[in-house]
């Protein structure tokens, strides 16, 4: 190894490790590692700006920008109520419709204001009826992510990898390119969240914790602003599909609902998430250091040689299971930057296509039901019904082993080695 190489090393292994405690903020973390990696002269300022200035964050920010809208528009809160209704209609049968909702809106927009939102419904839901509203809630940040790895918006960890599969030189994905993989993920997830998890999770919470409501309400329904919300997200998803940049239909989109008045100025920049964008920025740093020192292309050629007796089969599940892992102890951003460019590396050795390996990554990083605190949408729910640490062990195990087979079978089908 070379000296820049242990280097990067020692950082990277910094970095993990002070995400991996959740003692520190990740965003602060980050841009320590960033700023350690420019002092020694492995990345340069240059890197810095490109990180902050890069397509997947501007797609990000653009796209919080849009959520935003669609929920002081009441949009959002529109569906809701009408699930909502369903629910006093039907009883607990409807409670998987609300769920569902969630699930589906998260392939095309934000998890996090939806799992708000809807915790905020099942909780008001559950103390006017007098149900036990914990069974509900891991199911409902389950059902998000597993709706958000359906489409290249879906995720910031999907725009994260395909920005970081772009700067490879490699050809990048389409809106719905991953659509195949992520329904077959979901379609296996979706009965164990409407009828498995909820009996898992009977009984659940700590000894004497307290539910920590969620104050998230559902605006009333402004029919103009709704309107123009939605054709503007039509608008987006539209030239996206049409081939134009996400970020550019993103960041288009944004602005004509700032100009459009849907939304003021200062509710457009409070929307943004700095602290997330932050954070991928900071590791977009770090991951072009692992590249371009040459450690992510030592990485993957020590795991290929491990690999290439076993198969391509068998190298996608290393990929996979190790972005798993990942993703549970730092973050899924983290894990989807450190783990893509040894995964391209890997199917380069190999002589293989690298879109499966990529996607492998995109799926497992995303796919984190097994701790409070590799999404943050579990992190809500977490809090909000104040479960046990192994209350996701014991709800996220199985579906962490469903999906991951889901994954597995569906990813050379729809990417071909």
């Amino acid at each position: 190894m070379t000296l820049a190489q242990i280097a990067t090393l020692a950082v990277l292994i910094g970095v993990v490790a002070a995400l991996a405690s959740e003692r520190l903020r990740a965003d602060l973390v980050t841009l320590v590692g960033a700023g350690l990696l420019c002092l020694l002269g492995i990345a340069r300022t240059s890197d810095i700006q490109a990180g902050f200035a890069s397509p997947a964050i501007i797609a990000l920010a653009s796209l919080f920008v849009l959520v935003e809208a669609l929920h002081v528009s009441g949009a959002i809160g529109l569906l809701f109520r009408l699930a909502e209704g369903a629910v006093n209609r039907m009883g607990k049968r409807a409670l998987p419709l609300l769920i569902g909702v969630a699930g589906a809106l998260s392939a095309f927009l934000n998890n996090t204001p939806l799992v708000l939102l809807g915790t905020s419904v099942l909780q008001q839901t559950a103390d006017r009826r007098g149900w036990d509203v914990r069974p509900l809630l891991i199911p409902l940040s389950y059902a998000t992510i597993l709706g958000g790895t359906c489409t290249l918006i879906g995720s910031s960890t999907n725009l994260l990898v395909d920005e970081m599969v772009r700067k490879a030189g490699l050809h990048g994905f389409g809106l719905f390119e991953m659509a195949g993989v992520g329904l077959s993920m979901a379609l296996v997830g979706a009965p164990y969240l409407a009828l498995v998890a909820p009996r898992l999770l009977r009984g659940a919470g700590r000894d004497g914790a307290l539910e920590q409501e969620i104050a998230r309400d559902m605006l009333p329904l402004h029919p103009v602003r709704a309107f123009v919300t939605l054709a503007v997200l039509t608008m987006v998803i539209g030239g996206a599909v049409g081939g134009l940049p996400i970020a550019v239909a993103a960041f288009v989109g944004a602005i004509v609902l700032i100009a459009a008045r849907v939304l003021s100025p200062e509710e457009a920049y409070g929307a943004t998430n700095p602290r997330l964008l932050v954070m991928i920025a900071g590791m977009l740093v770090i991951g072009g250091a692992i590249d371009r020192t040459g450690l992510g292309a030592l990485a993957a050629s020590l795991l290929s040689n491990v690999t290439e007796r076993f198969g391509p089969r068998t190298a996608l599940a290393i990929i996979y299971v190790a972005t798993l892992i990942l993703t549970e102890f730092m973050s899924h951003a983290g894990a989807a930057v450190l783990l893509t460019p040894i995964a391209i590396g890997i199917a380069q050795d190999l002589g293989l296509d690298p879109r499966p390996f990529t996607v492998a990554v995109m799926m497992a990083a995303s796919a984190s039901f097994l701790t409070p605190f590799g999404y943050q949408t579990n992190t809500i729910v977490y809090q909000a019904g104040g479960y046990r640490y192994g209350d996701f062990v014991k709800a996220g195990l199985p579906l962490t082993l469903l999906t991951a087979t889901a994954a597995l079978i569906a990813i050379p089908r729809f990417f071909p080695f």
